[in-house]
């Protein structure tokens, strides 16, 4: 075919989680709750953070960190979402298309690298306690930051590069609620070897390498714990470490699913079920998961609001 034949698309549509309007009602109420309580959580534990000098640490920079990956998370994506569940045309710019999977590449993969720190910090407080305040100074802590946020700019920019350097002319409907790699790789009109190739190399370093990390991590604290003889003390390392254990489970299992696992080329209603775990409730549990087993956000809570 020629290339004056083919139509290339300037911008494409949406189906969504579901085509029946009352079910589009119910999720737009369900999606809209889910929204508002991700917005209180994280906002709510980087002002507990940033006000309360008990919480200046660095497991709570981290924290911090990580609440505001899941406030770029969710607003890239479910704002756009509820606007599709109330209108009849969903459509997506190209452009627009184009900024939400970078932001939401950048933010998801950034959490994946703040994740694989944050077990780094638990491993070092549990396992070498007398040199916590030498691994883990301020300057240390900046730097991992910056780092997780330099993984997640890398690995989006290669992720989007392979994904929109594809030509998209035969057909323009994206079975999905949100634009990201998977569900585009299956719009394409040509080869997608390559981009595959380079996603699946990429989930690799920022889904499997952290999470390796962090199953070594937890390996030698739970050996370390086990020699503890204070009850009391091993009680809270559990409490604090199976708080992080709880947001790894939810996040890499869901993520590794999509990202890593061979899929069909027509994305399907369970992908797109997987997808709302790392891309919708995540978000919306992490800071509930850290404040609600946390005793110092708890006590931070009162302080700040119980006057």
């Amino acid at each position: 075919m020629g290339t004056e034949n083919q139509t290339y698309f300037t911008e494409f549509i949406l189906l969504g989680l579901s085509s029946d309007q009352q079910t589009q009602i119910l999720l737009f109420v369900v999606f809209l709750t889910f929204y508002l309580l991700t917005l209180f959580g994280n906002l709510l534990i980087i002002v507990l953070i940033h006000v309360d000098s008990r919480l200046h640490t660095p497991m709570y920079f981290f924290l911090k960190n990580l609440s505001f990956t899941d406030l770029c998370f969710s607003t890239t994506i479910i704002p756009q979402m509820l606007f599709h569940l109330l209108v009849t045309r969903k459509t997506i710019s190209f452009a627009g298309c184009s900024i939400q999977m970078i932001v939401f590449l950048v933010a998801g993969c950034t959490e994946s690298s703040l994740l694989a720190v944050m077990s780094y910090d638990r491993y070092v407080a549990v396992c070498k306690p007398l040199h916590y305040s030498t691994f883990m100074t301020h300057r240390i802590c900046v730097h991992l930051a910056i780092g997780s946020w330099a993984s997640g700019a890398f690995v989006s920019l290669v992720d989007t590069t392979f994904t929109l350097c594809l030509s998209y002319h035969r057909q323009n409907v994206i079975n999905h609620y949100f634009c990201e790699p998977p569900a585009l790789l299956k719009l394409a009109s040509e080869e997608t070897y390559k981009a595959e190739m380079a996603i699946s190399a990429m989930g690799v370093l920022i889904l499997l390498g952290p999470l390796s990390f962090i199953l070594f991590s937890y390996w030698n604290i739970i050996s370390t714990v086990v020699r503890i003889q204070s009850g009391e003390r091993r009680l809270k390392i559990f409490s604090t470490c199976g708080s992080h254990l709880i947001v790894v489970v939810f996040f890499y299992g869901s993520t590794i699913f999509t990202y890593m696992c061979p899929n069909s080329k027509k994305m399907n209603e369970r992908d797109k079920v997987v997808s709302v775990f790392y891309s919708v409730i995540t978000s919306m549990m992490n800071p509930f998961i850290y404040s609600l087993r946390n005793k110092d956000v708890k006590e931070a809570f009162r302080k700040v609001f119980g006057r």
